[in-house]
């Protein structure tokens, strides 16, 4: 870890979200460089809360006012309330409103974190319309705006487990959520080109903090003993807080033609090494069962890493922390990430 390490460990609530909206000097610096208000669809979302207020932290470093506006439903009032508390703006409506859309302040900056994955299978329609028809209004109505916009390593498929999707990859995504997602790729791509809009697309592969992820996931399931299916053998995972680092700092490198990026971490594991090390710290011994495919959803983030600066929490960190959240009984999300489905229904 480097000496601009996300301080201490998370042992509460408001510990874990000051870590996870801790800047790096780097999105500080780009921060002094990049001028304007920042708007961030879908800030009531797993990351989107943390990416509010890392933007927020890292502009008032950055010596630069600007208002600093998160959007969504918000149908829970207090995660405004909070991010607000925090000097965060809220606009609370449903961006498929065309109404609501148009009411929005303008915005040089624009994060767009809003998508379905969870609950697509059975709703397609919805998935469709959210990470698909979602985006043209989006570009339509913020044409001269920076983007950056969250896609999903899913439309990569699965690769063969010693190699890593590069972003030149061809691209096979598997079911509903994961061409949606494609299909949210390209209407950005068109109009990057169609306006001259610069937009970076963020291909996220997985984040994980204390209270959801694949880490998580696993950690719960070794303290409750429970049967953990190895079959989706291999993954990588990125600290939220050195995810959302990366996703904003990205901003900077949006384009014309759209560039795209993969967000991931460096280190990819195997399900059932992690789970033995998880099983050590827990003192509990792991419920493994099945085999390991030959293949897996895997993620080279080299090269977003390389301009914007390398994930500063390693997996042996993330592993402890994890353990100690499980063992004291923290808080979690109440929402498994699924990592292990591999006919891509969510």
């Amino acid at each position: 870890m480097s000496a601009h390490t996300p301080t201490l460990q998370p042992t509460d609530l408001a510990s874990l979200e000051h870590n996870l909206s801790e800047p790096t000097p780097h999105l500080v610096e780009m921060f002094k460089r990049l001028p304007g208000d920042v708007l961030i669809m879908g800030a009531a979302g797993k990351m989107g809360p943390t990416l509010s207020r890392m933007a927020r932290r890292a502009c008032d470093l950055a010596g630069t006012p600007r208002r600093v506006i998160g959007v969504a439903r918000f149908s829970n009032p207090a995660s405004a309330r909070e991010l607000e508390e925090h000097g965060v703006e809220t606009a609370r409506g449903n961006l498929l409103d065309p109404a609501f859309l148009d009411s929005l302040p303008e915005a040089p900056l624009i994060v767009y974190a809003a998508g379905m994955k969870f609950g697509s299978t059975g709703n397609e329609p919805l998935t469709w319309a959210t990470n698909t028809h979602l985006p043209s209004l989006i570009c339509r109505r913020y044409p001269k705006s920076r983007i950056a916009a969250f896609s999903t390593g899913n439309v990569y498929g699965v690769v063969p487990s010693g190699r890593l999707s590069q972003e030149t990859d061809p691209l096979n995504p598997v079911g509903e959520y994961a061409m949606s997602c494609l299909g949210r790729e390209r209407i950005f791509q068109y109009f990057a080109q169609a306006y001259n809009t610069p937009i970076a697309i963020l291909r996220l592969n997985y984040a994980t903090e204390l209270r959801y992820g694949v880490i998580v996931d696993l950690a719960k399931k070794v303290w409750a003993g429970e049967a953990i299916d190895v079959t989706m053998g291999y993954a990588n995972v990125i600290w939220q807080t050195d995810a959302n680092a990366i996703a904003l700092s990205l901003l900077e490198h949006a384009s014309s033609p759209a560039a795209v990026f993969n967000i991931a971490g460096p280190e990819v594991f195997r399900v059932r090494d992690i789970c033995g090390r998880l099983g050590r710290l827990l003192d509990r011994r792991p419920n493994i069962t099945g085999t390991e495919a030959p293949d897996a959803l895997l993620s080279d983030g080299r090269k977003a890493s390389e301009l914007v600066g390398s994930p500063r929490i390693d997996l042996e960190q993330i592993m402890m922390w994890t353990a100690d959240w499980v063992r004291r009984d923290g808080a979690t999300l109440g929402k498994p990430t699924h990592f292990e489905v591999r006919n891509g229904k969510f």
